[in-house]
């Protein structure tokens, strides 16, 4: 039997490469939040947006599963895997934590401002991927949590405090605790949904099928509380018209599968900060190129996103190197 051996520098290139496809896919995720946030304004209703966005994205990931044969393989395990209990049934809320990212999107940027609902985000989506790290959740080998890597998460939050300036807002703290809360709990929820659905993805042997479920679960859980509304006599404004609106759910399609593929090489924690990096290079590049009203880039917002890219580094650097011993702990056992 012959066995692979992995060189360092193919590690350190692969390495990167996940990284990469990590930032690309906190980019899609600003720009998300952008066009949801847009659609919410139309509808005058946070809820009826993530629906329609989930929606989207649920339909999206059915049609390529009619279309593509390896998407079709996975999505034809899921019964059989959900039967065989090859993870517990609770990952599926995975979907849940989706729609709670997206209807926080809408409703609490209007709350307290789009400064303050990143830092209180990516401080949780910090922690709670630190954690799961640690407990090696989802299958995952645990790593350690080191100096070098809370010093990537605290430089972080720092990065982000830096480039979004929340006490530019001159909003009183005491009366926005709530949606601030709410904002730290979604994060740090991101890290279990990100660990839930790549746990699903290797069980299903596809990312698409881990995906497809996230959505059918988000769609699930929206469509009933808006339905509800509905009943209740919320009314919505008409559905706008450009074709534009609806993209966020495609775009999270792609973030939900990228996260669900790089994760399994990464672990919990460099994934989600990579992500972050890429959040606020996205975010600067809207800015600058399309921004919105109120919007402005400044010195501390460029340098303050500079420090989040470097602390990825710090904490990417770290992770290779758990992820190294684990895999040579490994070989040393199978031996």
């Amino acid at each position: 039997m012959t066995s692979r051996t992995t060189t360092p520098g193919s590690r350190t290139g692969g390495t990167l490469l996940f990284i990469l496809l990590s930032v690309g896919s906190g980019l899609l995720l600003s720009i998300q939040s952008r066009i949801n946030g847009a659609l919410a304004t139309a509808l005058g209703d946070p809820i009826a947006a993530a629906t329609f966005s989930f929606g989207v994205g649920m339909l999206a990931l059915v049609l390529t599963a009619l279309v593509a044969p390896t998407a079709r393989r996975g999505v034809r395990r899921i019964p059989a895997v959900l039967r065989a209990r090859r993870f517990p049934w609770w990952y599926l809320a995975a979907g849940a934590v989706g729609a709670m990212i997206v209807f926080s999107q809408s409703a609490t940027v209007p709350l307290i401002g789009v400064a303050l609902f990143t830092v209180c985000l990516v401080t949780g989506q910090s922690i709670g991927s630190m954690v799961m790290d640690r407990v090696g959740f989802g299958g995952a080998v645990p790593r350690k949590i080191n100096a070098l890597r809370v010093t990537g998460v605290v430089l972080t939050i720092a990065g982000v405090v830096w480039a979004v300036n929340p006490g530019a807002a001159g909003t009183e703290l005491a009366s926005q605790l709530l949606p601030m809360g709410f904002a730290l709990l979604v994060g740090m929820l991101m890290g279990f949904q990100g660990a839930a659905n790549g746990a699903q993805s290797a069980a299903y042997g596809s990312a698409i099928a881990a995906t497809m479920v996230n959505f059918v679960v988000g769609f699930a859980v929206l469509a009933t509380v808006l339905l509800a509304r509905l009943a209740g006599g919320v009314e919505l404004a008409p559905l706008p018209t450009e074709p534009w609106y609806y993209i966020g759910g495609l775009l999270g399609c792609i973030f939900v599968g990228l996260t669900a593929t790089v994760i399994k090489r990464l672990g919990v924690l460099v994934t989600s900060l990579a992500a972050v990096g890429g959040q606020l290079v996205g975010s600067l590049v809207l800015d600058i190129v399309v921004p919105a009203a109120g919007s402005h880039v400044s010195t501390a917002t460029v340098l303050g996103t500079l420090l989040t890219l470097l602390a990825v580094a710090l904490a990417s650097v770290s992770g290779a190197r758990g992820t190294t011993a684990a895999v040579e702990t490994r070989q040393k056992i199978h031996r």
